[in-house]
């Protein structure tokens, strides 16, 4: 049975990190073929699924190391009906995949988890179209209907709850809070943002924000930024909005490059992790509910590592930083 899917620890305030980059780590560190950017077509094979183990260790040593919490992200952001089909997957073989990939972080969370270090898995949800850029926009009762394929899976696993990344307009968003609650299964919604702050649909952060909210009763646990830079959303926050006060979870690229750029660019930009870590920092004082800290495109455990010192950082350490 899940052990924190009533009553995940993360929202009492305490601090918790997740992973950096898994695609871009497997692509550009260790040189894997990604078809589709699709990781859980590496769980195929059990020299796959120890790469991703081996990686995501990394992250979860850094927390226990720390006494701190984690958030332990599945290798399911491809795994729905459109992004398997392209592969070649049935149905049923995209039901057992992702089945297997909370199997795998189960596993890790038998392996490492300590009182000191609780650690929650997360089911992860993808978009049905680019994370980017995408062609078609699905409307709410579509994406609903879309996405509560996967999260019915999910559902009968041990994920405590699921969290979709790179959602880039607000009625798959809808979607899939509806489909969640239909599941019964908190919800972390994950924004992705352009270089002026809003969603690729042109949408303000904080109106998708207050849009999902105000059609759903509020059911999505919490929000989360992520696969944009701190750069492109820092001037765009609003301390004092109850919306701002809604986003717990920040997943920030390591390039302060566009979607556009990153996509036309043939080798990782890296960023600078320490730089990062200080601009993480840096929006404590915007997002004071903040406690989910990790990475996105190009980033790594140096990056999570400087992230995680910077914001441990005692108040007089970081106003001389």
């Amino acid at each position: 049975m899940p052990k924190y899917r009533n009553n995940l620890p993360q929202l009492s305030g305490d601090l918790f990190l997740t992973d950096g980059g898994l695609e871009t780590t497997l692509v550009f560190h260790e040189g894997i073929d990604l078809p589709e950017f699709a990781a859980f077509t590496l769980l195929k094979t059990p020299e796959g699924q120890a790469k991703i183990g081996i990686i995501l260790e990394h992250y979860i040593k850094l927390a226990t190391d720390n006494e701190l919490g984690f958030i332990l992200e599945s290798a399911t952001w491809r795994a729905n009906p459109d992004w398997a089909a392209k592969l070649g997957y049935s149905p049923e073989e995209l039901e057992a995949v992702n089945r297997q990939a909370i199997d795998e972080i189960v596993k890790l969370r038998n392996k490492y988890e300590t009182s000191r270090s609780k650690i929650v898995l997360s089911g992860v949800v993808g978009p049905q179209d680019d994370g980017y850029n995408p062609s078609q926009f699905m409307s709410a009762e579509a994406a609903e209907k879309y996405h509560q394929t996967q999260i019915d899976v999910l559902k009968d696993t041990e994920a405590d709850l699921v969290t979709a990344f790179t959602i880039c307009y607000v009625d798959e968003a809808l979607g899939i809070a509806r489909a969640a609650q239909n599941a019964e299964m908190p919800a972390v919604i994950g924004f992705t943002l352009e270089t002026d702050g809003r969603l690729p649909s042109g949408q303000p952060l904080g109106e998708a924000i207050e849009q999902v909210d105000a059609e759903t009763n509020a059911s999505p646990a919490y929000y989360m930024i992520n696969c944009a830079h701190p750069t492109h959303f820092m001037d765009v926050l609003s301390p004092g909005e109850g919306w701002a006060a809604r986003i717990r979870a920040i997943r920030a690229n390591a390039s302060c490059m566009s979607h556009e750029e990153l996509d036309n660019c043939e080798e990782l930009d890296e960023g600078n992790p320490q730089e990062l870590g200080q601009q993480y920092l840096a929006l404590r004082a915007k997002l004071p509910n903040v406690n989910v800290l990790g990475g996105c495109c190009g980033t790594d455990h140096r990056h999570v590592e400087a992230i995680c010192k910077a914001w441990m950082q005692k108040p007089q350490q970081a106003l001389a930083s």
